[in-house]
């Protein structure tokens, strides 16, 4: 088999590359790009850059032929996504589904960390958590 690259897709500062392998067709690769679109194009999302592949396996007794990998910076903070399906829908589906848990995950994380920030009351902080 071989690696097709179909380009860096650009969305502000924010670089993803997909790349495919086997027998990938078009809309399959088009709805592919438009969930990972929806999940990194969202407000609050710090620059991304890295690569996602997509492959479909030859094999026809594979109960899912279809396979993806995501490896991102996020900010920077690397991010590591993969997902396995029967279809390339359900494959896109997957893939968004565990990318946006994942990328929700670490904005929550450095959230916290940033509330945390502020002193306990006994040291002078304030009461409400720093919330107005």
């Amino acid at each position: 088999m071989t690696v097709k690259d179909t380009g860096t897709q650009a969305t502000g500062t924010d670089a993803v590359e997909v790349r495919v392998e086997g027998d990938v067709d078009e809309e399959a690769l088009a709805y592919l790009r438009e969930k990972v679109d929806a999940v990194l194009g969202r407000p609050g999302i710090p620059d991304v850059s890295g690569a996602v592949r997509v492959a479909r396996a030859v094999a026809h007794h594979a109960e899912r032929p279809w396979s993806a990998g995501a490896e991102l910076v996020v900010g920077n903070t690397l991010v590591v996504v993969h997902a396995q399906e029967a279809t390339g829908h359900e494959l896109a589906d997957r893939l968004q589904d565990r990318l946006r848990s994942q990328i929700n995950r670490l904005l929550h994380r450095k959230e916290e960390a940033r509330r945390s920030t502020t002193p306990p009351p006994w040291r002078g902080g304030r009461t409400d958590g720093g919330r107005e």
